[in-house]
């Protein structure tokens, strides 16, 4: 479904992320886990085109996201809180992104409903999305990025900043998502959270995807064993 051939990223001479070649199957989620400026980030970004690769190419149902804008019609993603437009109000932006995907106001409050176990009153408040506290502006970051029914999912340590109710009903939402069927990726530090939600972990390092393996019960031990040992 998603297919990585020959990317690399460079700034000058230092390569930051290189990949010769990776698939990412439809109804998988990836789990993306290694230490700061292991590329993570980089990465998630050449998948959604926010920057420009200096070589290769990262392709979505076939088509070059680079060269095609209709993966994004399909394609839920959230990776900071860049994402967001600070003027608007949380339910303004939610229907600014429904709105572009054709829902309307009252689909976005039915999602709302389906979904109010995930948020505080601040979020339905008239407060700027400036103004709310960086686990809220996550949690609209990530409530925009369901919104549309997404085939594939982007996200970029989508547990910070969460209260434990919050991550607790995000992983049983990304359980569910991926029963379903959704393709997914998510970049994490936390090793437990990444463990108990996917079912493939990457762990990038310099760059370079150094393991990639399915999950098995014995994978969290793997990964706090090679981030003890570095």
């Amino acid at each position: 479904m998603i297919q990585f051939s020959n990317l690399k990223k460079a700034y000058g001479p230092n390569v930051v992320l290189s990949i010769a070649d990776l698939t990412i199957n439809k109804g998988e989620c990836i789990g993306l886990v290694g230490n700061n400026g292991a590329g993570k980030t980089t990465m998630l970004s050449l998948l959604l085109d926010l920057i420009e690769a200096s070589a290769g190419s990262v392709s979505s149902k076939g088509e070059l996201v680079s060269k095609s804008d209709h993966w994004k019609t399909y394609t839920g993603s959230f990776l900071n809180e860049g994402f967001l437009i600070p003027f608007l109000t949380p339910i303004e932006y939610l229907e600014f992104i429904g709105g572009l995907h054709g829902k309307n106001s009252s689909d976005v409050k039915e999602f709302l409903h389906e979904n109010a176990n995930f948020y505080t009153d601040d979020i339905t408040a008239k407060k700027y999305l400036r103004e709310l506290s960086a686990g809220n502006k996550n949690k609209i970051g990530i409530l925009a990025s369901l919104l549309i029914k997404p085939e594939i999912l982007i996200l970029d340590e989508p547990f910070a900043n969460l209260d434990p109710s919050s991550q607790s009903w995000l992983k049983s939402k990304l359980k569910k998502l991926r029963e379903n069927g959704i393709t997914a990726v998510i970049s994490s530090h936390d090793l437990n959270h990444v463990t108990e939600v996917c079912s493939r972990i990457l762990l990038l390092e310099d760059g370079i995807i150094v393991k990639d393996k399915n999950n098995t019960e014995e994978m969290l031990e793997e990964l706090e064993s090679y981030f003890t040992l570095i």
